[in-house]
């Protein structure tokens, strides 16, 4: 088993390939970073959704402070985030038409 494997790669380093080709490789970290930005833009959402709630709980102006406050440095978070993530998704839905693999 472990000869048969090892002439499968001495096979594949003489024919010269060493890895997925560049553009396979790009779309891999695009995909990556457009993962990573939507996850940032989930965590986000998350954290405006339970400082809704508890605010909502507790009904008290010091909440509505809180809920108010995080509406707006989240929202300038998220907006910066989709500013990135939005180019990003189209370059990999793009790209992924393209390069075929």
């Amino acid at each position: 088993m472990a000869e048969a494997e090892s002439s499968e790669r001495e096979a594949v380093k003489a024919a010269g390939e060493s890895g997925p080709s560049t553009p396979a490789r790009v779309l891999g970290y695009l995909q990556g970073a457009t993962y990573l930005l939507g996850s940032l833009l989930v965590l986000a959402l998350l954290a405006v959704g339970t400082v809704g709630i508890i605010a909502e709980i507790k009904g008290t102006w010091h909440w509505a402070i809180h809920l108010e406050s995080t509406v707006s440095y989240i929202g300038v978070f998220v907006a910066g985030i989709l500013l990135l993530l939005l180019p990003a998704a189209a370059l990999l839905l793009i790209g992924r038409v393209i390069v075929d693999e």
